[in-house]
């Protein structure tokens, strides 16, 4: 049977303003951990969010520049959820009524195709903070100083049909919030992520398959690595008769149990693919015998300087804690990358 991928993809970008889309404290990179917060930014009572009307009219040149319709009227409101890093206990973000909504943007893939991808809306948010797991043992800190940076979430519609083609449009909107002085762009700071989602459907089929939603894609490599490895895993369970179940994906790195300060700084990475749940269960049984083991990061250092001979030695270690699709995961997205020997 021949298949047919199916991709939207949510872009986050971070707008370039000096202030946090509701308060007055800085959005400045690399302060001092919670030094560049507010009151507001802290859900305290009786605090009064403003709107940042820099943001907002970052967000109407982001809509006019993809020929999209912009909104008189449009609404904020409470997107409830719990997570340590967000200290009000919900986000606000637009959802009825989005800033901009139907616009469109030509890719060009390296065919020398021009494809319009249509864009369903884009609106204004507010980002969460951070946790930082390896700062100290057994425990996580919370960094304040991201919390209340304004964010546009671009969402595009299902209209990508391959992981080139989702890497020409991620890029495409790079080069255009860059253009356009809304934002830095800076993937390795978090300024510019994305979330893919991804089904596949027989060809000829009108209805969509069940999606799966990888997130936290910081690299125009890795969008087209995660869809490849996504579009394989669905196809292969659909072949073999398996349901394809509605869930949640993550890239996560992960700090490997080896480290030389003569080969690479400040350690040696390893990124994988993995169900969030299973990362759960994964942290929780705590396989790696280094307590840097198990510590996620959102950043990963240059792995170039590896030399052949540590890597195999990495390898091998690394094949031992890792359960068989695990390995397979890791295997496609750095084996296959770095023309290891496969040591299983």
């Amino acid at each position: 049977m021949n298949w047919e991928t199916v991709i939207g993809l949510e872009i986050h970008v971070q707008l370039d303003t000096n202030s946090k889309i509701f308060s007055g404290a800085s959005t400045a990179y690399g302060s001092e951990q919670n030094t560049s917060t507010s009151l507001i930014d802290l859900g305290y009572p009786g605090v009064l969010p403003v709107l940042n009307k820099d943001a907002v009219m970052m967000g109407i040149k982001f809509g006019l520049a993809i020929d999209a319709k912009i909104s008189r009227r449009s609404i904020f409101a409470r997107k409830n959820y719990f997570y340590p890093d967000l200290p009000k206990g919900y986000q606000i973000s637009q959802y009825e009524l989005p800033i901009v909504q139907s616009g469109k943007i030509e890719i060009e893939l390296s065919d020398g195709t021009r494809k319009d991808i249509g864009i369903t809306r884009a609106h204004l948010e507010e980002d969460a903070g951070k946790s930082i797991h390896d700062k100290f043992n057994s425990e996580t800190a919370i960094d304040l100083n991201r919390a209340g940076t304004p964010l546009l979430e671009i969402v595009s519609e299902p209209d990508i049909r391959s992981a080139e083609e989702a890497s020409s449009y991620m890029q495409k909107i790079h080069q255009l919030v860059r253009y356009l002085k809304i934002s830095d762009g800076n993937m390795q700071e978090g300024s510019f992520r994305c979330d893919a989602n991804v089904s596949v459907r027989p060809y000829g089929q009108k209805e969509f398959g069940t999606r799966a939603e990888v997130k936290n894609i910081n690299s125009f490599r890795f969008v087209e690595n995660a869809i490849n490895f996504e579009v394989e895993r669905q196809i292969d369970r659909l072949e073999n008769g398996e349901e394809i179940i509605q869930e949640t994906m993550t890239i996560i790195w992960t700090k490997a149990d080896y480290y030389d300060p003569k080969v690479a700084s400040p350690s040696t990475w390893i990124y994988t693919i993995a169900n969030r749940q299973a990362i759960n269960h994964f942290r929780r049984q705590r396989p790696f015998d280094s307590e840097d083991a198990d510590r996620i990061v959102e950043e990963a250092p240059d792995t170039e300087m590896l030399a052949a001979e540590q890597a195999e030695q990495l390898w091998a270690k690394v094949r031992q804690l890792l359960t068989d699709a695990q390995y397979d995961a890791l295997w496609f997205f750095y084996g296959e990358d770095r023309n290891l020997e496969q040591t299983a």
